[in-house]
């Protein structure tokens, strides 16, 4: 079932007033304050015909879970859903805004020159509210699902790791958001490589691997150069290599299905990157980090007096891991990029280590991603993609290891290269059009998965 000229609009409507509403609570986190916001889609949600629940760890930060049963199946929570339960997930918090380096004010909701401005146009307040305009329709329509369940989960707290949201609500209230299929943030804008069209449906999350790099040396005072040791100088070689190049590509199943979706030789990803950064150099900034581990140093600490040589100087270093590899991996690039520890200047230490996560890249869900795709845009196609940093969709992951979990909010007009850096930046907006395909793609994707 599609949504016909007219219902496009009506769902285009809703969304637009949603998320403008959505952009006036402001949700900037710290400290986040999100009730406002989840009781105005609470209300919304229920008048439709949801059943909802806010829960959350602290009262003025609740998480929304909203539910939409079979006609037949009545309000018994404890029957179990004879079918799939969809879940359609986002969260309402955002990052800070400065109003000065914005032309519309970031918590406006300003509708001008097609777009939507504020914090949170694009991440996420545009999906939620898409979500929940494309829900709200189809039960005030009469539709309920003919097999399982439609569940929405509006969360809190993404923007600083989910421990009052997605991380809290899976491990304290697992039975109120447990899914098989769940849509999430993390992939969507359009971009067109070579004659190809394409669209990323966000499979997989690399993990984190920090470390600290570490040289000693012996301290002084700095009124006499060659009193001491130098811990800090001992640290510009380092730098140097961190700057000349990364490890190794090695590539796992998301990145190999990516490269043969675009067109590329996945036996050969050297040439792949060549011509990415030949066609576009910002696809390559944007896709290559799937490719393998990835080293960015962003502090450096050494002497805590201005007039005292360094005995320590530490150097941190956040690393990026794909789904599938782990430590290994990153001390086979740091032997790559520095060399043998054991015969250098310099030792590392391990601060964090969270492995990636993924779901199957094939799977009903990617097949009803595919199907709507091919539909709406003909000729484009859907391509895998790895996200270098995180999202919500990993607490599912660990919560439900059976969930397929993608990130995918369809955007036709507004590429990905005009969106990426809008999301954290100044001037964040959307393109009405994508609010309204977006909407149709939630509405079409809960019909086709639950009858």
């Amino acid at each position: 079932m599609s949504a016909t000229r007219a219902e496009m609009d009506l769902l285009g409507a809703e969304a637009v007033e949603l998320l403008a509403h959505l952009i006036r609570f402001n949700t900037v986190n710290p400290p986040g304050n999100e009730r406002a916001a989840q009781e105005y889609l609470a209300a919304h949600l229920t008048e439709a015909g949801f059943e909802c629940e806010l829960l959350g760890a602290e009262p003025e930060r609740p998480n929304l879970v909203a539910r939409l049963r079979p006609a037949a199946a009545g309000t018994d929570a404890e029957v179990a859903p004879a079918g799939p339960t969809l879940c359609y997930l986002g969260h309402v918090d955002t990052v800070l805004a400065d109003p000065a380096d914005w032309s519309h004010d970031p918590w406006s909701g300003d509708v001008a020159d097609g777009y939507l401005w504020g914090r949170g146009a694009l991440d996420m307040k545009s999906q939620v509210a898409a979500e929940i305009a494309a829900a709200a329709s189809l039960a005030r329509s009469g539709w309920r699902p003919a097999r399982g369940e439609l569940l929405i989960v509006a969360v809190v707290d993404e923007e600083t790791g989910g421990s009052l949201g997605a991380e809290w609500i899976t491990k304290n209230h697992p039975e109120k958001v447990r899914c098989d299929m769940l849509v999430n943030e993390g992939g969507g804008a359009v971009f067109e490589y070579g004659d190809k069209r394409c669209y990323g449906v966000c499979c997989a999350e690399k993990g984190v691997f920090r470390f600290k790099v570490i040289t000693d040396g012996v301290a002084g005072h700095a009124s006499m150069p060659g009193m001491g040791v130098n811990s800090l100088l001992k640290m510009a070689p380092v730098l140097e290599r961190f700057a000349a190049r990364q490890p190794s590509y090695r590539l796992t199943d998301e990145p190999l299905a990516f490269l043969r979706g675009i067109g590329e030789d996945p036996g050969d990803p050297d040439s792949a990157v060549a011509h990415l950064r030949a066609a576009d150099p910002r696809l390559a900034i944007m896709f290559e980090p799937m490719l393998g581990v990835t080293f960015t140093p962003t502090r450096i600490v050494a002497s805590e007096k201005i007039n005292v040589i360094p005995s320590r100087t530490e150097l941190k270093v956040d690393c990026r891991v794909p789904p599938g590899l782990g430590e290994q991996e990153v001390r086979d690039g740091l032997a790559e990029v520095l060399g043998d520890e054991r015969e250098s200047s310099w030792r590392i230490e391990f601060t964090e280590q969270v492995m990636g996560n993924r779901s199957a890249v094939d799977s009903e869900l990617m097949g009803a991603i595919s199907g709507w795709i091919g539909e709406q845009d003909p000729g484009a196609e859907v391509v895998p993609v790895v996200l270098p940093g995180f999202t919500d969709s990993r607490h599912f992951r660990d919560a439900f290891p059976e969930c397929v979990a993608y990130g995918f909010f369809p955007q036709r007009d507004q590429s990905l290269l005009e969106t990426a850096p809008l999301i954290h930046g100044a001037d964040e907006r959307i393109d009405v059009r994508d609010l309204a395909f977006a909407t149709q793609l939630f509405s079409d994707l809960a019909v086709r998965i639950l009858g």
